[in-house]
């Protein structure tokens, strides 16, 4: 049994089958779920677990080289904006109904519980060297 980190074995083991230029979106619980992607839904009642402890949990373990998310969620949603910029200084934004197209290509979608508008970001994983 692992000892830290993200303990969820479908997260865990979804995260390990990541290479680089995958894409991952951690997603808030009213966010269309394209078909396709591998999908785990952590969602367990609204706001938990909060877009802001999925996002802080994927970043220990996953190498991210660029994210991408709603230009609404500077006005609709603040606190996750000011999230976003802080580990992201070059956050890409773009209309919500792009962010939702792009999100088809996901190789991952991760569903948080958050109930607040527009906490959503698509990742592009990196590599460590």
């Amino acid at each position: 049994m692992k000892k830290a980190g993200i303990l969820n074995r479908h997260l865990a083991g979804a995260l390990a089958g990541l290479g680089h230029g995958d894409g991952v979106l951690v997603c808030d619980a009213g966010m269309p779920i394209p078909d396709g992607p591998r999908v785990v839904d952590l969602a367990f009642r609204a706001g938990v677990p909060s877009f802001a402890e999925v996002v802080d949990g994927l970043l220990d373990e996953l190498v991210v080289e660029g994210a991408t998310a709603a230009a609404e969620v500077r006005e609709a949603n603040p606190a996750a904006a000011a999230l976003l910029d802080g580990h992201f200084p070059e956050l890409d934004l773009v209309a919500h109904e792009e962010l939702k197209r792009l999100s088809a290509g996901a190789r991952l979608v991760v569903r948080t519980g958050e109930a607040r508008p527009y906490a959503n970001v698509l990742l592009r994983c990196g590599v460590f060297f």
